[in-house]
């Protein structure tokens, strides 16, 4: 079997990321890869972008954070 490539490695860091925020009720619209990093020939998986968002959105976003366990 081999290795994920990096992109692919990215691409479900992203999905994951996404459905763990749908969880909370949280959408980040700009959510995506990182274009320069995708568009690199680098060995390392390109980077995810979080992107903008309005305030009520950082603010669902840090209160989903604070609730989390150990916190």
């Amino acid at each position: 079997m081999t290795a994920p490539t990096p992109d692919a490695v990215s691409r479900t860091a992203l999905l994951a990321l996404r459905e763990a925020l749908a969880a909370h009720g949280i959408t980040l619209p700009s959510l995506g890869l990182h274009l320069m990093s995708y568009a690199g020939s680098y060995a390392t998986p390109p980077l995810i972008a979080l992107g903008n968002c309005n305030p009520g959105t950082a603010r669902a976003l840090a209160d989903a954070l604070n609730r989390a366990p150990g916190r």
